[in-house]
Order: structure tokens, then sequence, then C-alpha cells
């Protein structure tokens, strides 16, 4: 059963926020450390105070409400999403899925072009219907009541919720824990799969062997070079959530400004910001994003998926992605100041039919959000290369037939 829903905060929920980020208890700091150390204290102050006496939620909650959003149960726990159908004949299922620290509020500037091309200046462009759902655990898909939500059973999830909205094919696309999730619907829903597309792919070599270096450039090196930078001072935050999220959950759910530092030092990190996140991401739909995760206290619960997906991947290094069967040609977006950057070579190496790499001179992790016109742009290309394989399947088959006559 899918019912309508439609997001309408309690006005004493807000009056909450506001009054907590009033009396907030602040720590010292150790002037002259910038972000080295985390989230400066005079920054924090500052946005906490927009967040309280300018930050508009209402605003938000009506822009969100624009689009038509459902719940239905799936597998024991309550699902929320947009769909968004285009009114174009021959537009394509596209499902998007977003990851920690995001939300649905990552897609808001792309619905719009992505379902209704012609509406946005662009006939000839390919048409999306849109599928976007909160990940369980997140934002108004959570809390979940129940351990074992992790990937592979979020994948299960979304195959029974595009059945259930009579889609019979679609393209998953995905990044952070999205990402993964696509692939992975890559394998388990293959039938109903056209294509796969990721804005991050975790690729680099398959053992310490220093000959799989050799003839890598220097671009390709320094992508490497990331991965054990960041084991040693970014991943802090995965290994506590990967063990321990129900403490952390405290200290969030209670503290809108420990929620929003635990948030904003992500956007921070991983977008391509010249200082501030709001270089990458508005002030405002940063504080969107935060407020979803404070006004449904899932804190505690979308940290879980580090925990819930720690058994099946080894997520205190970057997780490596379940290969999909060869045949699912897959997409492949590379924005420069994403958190990890594949390595081609063993990105195709893993997988098999990558029928689009595109690379990127600006954006970053939430790249729906930072560039959406190049976020956009790079969908559209894919579908086009999707129906090219389509078209190229079809001479060949042909071309058998006639062989064989």
């Amino acid at each position: 059963m899918m019912q309508p829903f439609r997001i309408a905060v309690p006005q004493d929920a807000l009056d909450d926020l506001h009054r907590r980020l009033a009396t907030t208890r602040w720590p010292n700091e150790i002037p002259g450390l910038g972000w080295s150390r985390g989230v400066p204290l005079g920054y924090l102050k500052e946005l906490a105070e927009y967040w309280r006496t300018e930050y508009d939620w209402r605003a938000a909650e009506t822009r969100l409400n624009a689009y038509p959003q459902y719940t239905t149960e799936i597998d024991g726990t309550s699902v929320h999403y947009l769909h968004v159908r285009s009114p174009e004949p021959d537009a394509v299922p596209l499902l998007l899925t977003h990851g920690w620290p995001g939300s649905v509020a990552e897609f808001l500037d792309i619905i719009g072009p992505l379902s209704d091309p012609r509406g946005h200046g662009d006939p000839t462009a390919p048409a999306f219907h849109l599928v976007i759902p909160s990940l369980p655990g997140y934002g108004f898909s959570g809390p979940t009541r129940e351990a074992g939500w992790n990937l592979f059973r979020i994948a299960k999830a979304w195959s029974e919720l595009m059945g259930r909205l009579g889609y019979d094919h679609y393209v998953p696309q995905g990044g952070d824990f999205g990402s993964v999730v696509a692939l992975i619907l890559g394998q388990i829903d293959r039938p109903h799969v056209l294509g796969v597309h990721v804005n991050m792919l975790v690729a680099g070599p398959s053992s310490e062997d220093p000959a799989e270096l050799d003839g890598l450039s220097e671009s390709d090196l320094a992508r490497l070079a990331c991965v054990p930078q960041f084991r040693q001072d970014g991943s802090g935050y995965m290994k506590i959530q990967s063990t321990r999220p129900q403490t952390l959950a405290y200290g969030l759910t209670d503290s809108p400004v420990g929620q929003l530092a635990w948030i904003i030092e992500k956007f921070r990190e991983w977008t391509d910001s010249a200082e501030l996140p709001e270089d990458a991401v508005s002030r405002d739909r940063l504080l969107t994003n935060a407020t979803i995760y404070w006004l449904t206290a899932t804190a505690g619960s979308s940290a879980a998926l580090y925990l819930e997906t720690a058994a099946l991947l080894p997520i205190a290094d970057p997780p490596p992605a379940p290969n999909p069967p060869s045949d699912v040609p897959i997409g492949v977006a590379v924005y420069p100041r994403d958190t990890f950057l594949p390595v081609r070579r063993f990105a195709e190496r893993d997988y098999t039919n990558i029928v689009q790499w595109s690379e990127f001179d600006r954006g970053g992790h939430f790249a729906a959000m930072e560039v959406p016109d190049l976020f956009v742009s790079d969908i559209r290309s894919f579908r086009r290369a999707l129906s090219g394989q389509a078209d190229r399947a079809v001479a060949e088959g042909v071309e058998s037939l006639v062989a064989g006559a």
C-alpha cells in the first residue's frame, strides 16, 4: 500500500530546536588551528545563530512538498520516497539513492531538469521518471526498529519498491552508500536493470604488489595516496559509527549543534569548497539537510548503517563495491573533490562493462547539490549510451541471423 505523505513538522518541534540552539553549552577552543581538529568554534557559532534566527524550515518544507511523496512498508520498515513522473512518453525510470550524511534534499535541483527537460529549456534531452527514497533509518524513513538493515537488504527493498511502482525496467543511480546499493541492484535485479550509474566508485590495486602500479600516471598515484591519508586522518566518524552508533546517538539526538557539527564537517571535507562548506553548497541547503536529521531524530539509526555493513564489507577501509555481472552497463562520473577517486585501470578490471567514464574539473561528493548542471548532463549522456548499446545489440543480432541464414 502506497500512502501519500506530506511533511508537516509541528511548530513546537521548531520552537524546541530554536530554544536548544539559543541555550547551547559551547566548548573551549585552542585559537589559530582552523579546521585541523574539527569544525572551528567561531564558524559553528555563527552558523548555529543563522539556523536559529534566519533559516526558514517552512520554505524548505514547501520546496520538498512540491513533489509527490509517499510511504510504504517493505520488509517490516516504513520507506519514504519521492515519485516524480515525467510528462514525456519515452521517459526511463531512474532510482536515485543518497548516502550518509545526505538525504533526499540532495536531489532538489535536478528533479525538474531530469523529469521535465522540455519544461526546463531542453526539449531534445532524455527524460526520466524519478524515484528518490530515503534510506531506511534516514530522515522520513527512520528510525529503523530492528537490526539487519545493511546495503544488500536495502537493495532488495528498492527492487521491491520499483516493482510495486510498476516499473519493469529502470536505472539505479547513487553516490556514497547509494553507489553500492546501485551496483548490488545490478546483481540481484539484473532482468530489470538497464544500467547502473554511480558518482562514487572505489577501485584500486587488488594486492600490495608494487608491479600493479607500473605505468600509472602521477594523477593516478596521487589518487591512491589519498586512501592511507583518509585512513589516518579522515575515518574517525566511520570507525565510531561502525562500532558504537548508539553511544554517538545520545549526543547528536540531544544537541542540534552537535548534530550540525557532525554533518557539516563532512560537507567541508568532501565538497569542492575553497574554505567553507557553503562555498560548494548553499547555506540554506546545508541546513535543510541537517534539519531533516534533527527533526526525525535519525542520527543513531543513520549511523548504524555503517555497523550493519561492517559485517559484509571492510568499511574501516574504503569499501569495495561488489562486482556486478559483466553485462551490466555502468556509467562512472568522477568529481575531483570526492572522498575517493577511482583509478580507471583498476575500475575496468573490476567492472568489465563500463560504457561511460566521465572526468570533471569541479564538484565533489555531493555532486547533485554542488554541480547539478554536470550531474544532469552526465545522467542524460548515460541514457544515450544505454540507447546506443541497445541499438548495437539489435544490429549484432540481425547480423547473426543473416550469417546463420
